[in-house]
């Protein structure tokens, strides 16, 4: 089994490696959303993330569930009325603001 210090390990080299592939830096952009409003819904992230970004709702989506399930660093839950939420791990806001630079 693996440490918790592997694990964090391997969680950073996957985020580094997620964020060097950020052309326009729209992906240090939702991650930096993350800092800031712990608990957001897909809706929310494309309303804060339209002005400063030409892109969809399932691009967004898409980066989003890359996060959560590839890298493993958002908390997500679903309400009653089929809402989605994702929130940011406690124990990754450290790592998630150095490599973002917040």
């Amino acid at each position: 089994m693996r440490s918790q210090f592997e694990i964090e390990r391997m969680i950073e080299g996957r985020l580094m490696a997620y964020l060097n592939r950020d052309k326009t830096g729209l992906r240090r952009e939702i991650l930096r959303l993350f800092l800031r409003i712990r608990q957001v819904t897909i809706t929310d992230v494309m309303e804060r993330l339209k002005s400063q970004f030409s892109v969809s709702f399932h691009t967004i989506a898409s980066m989003v569930g890359i996060i959560a399930s590839r890298i493993g660093i958002l908390r997500v839950s679903r309400s009653a009325g089929g809402i989605t939420t994702y929130e940011l791990k406690e124990k990754y806001s450290p790592m998630v603001g150095r490599l973002v630079g917040a």
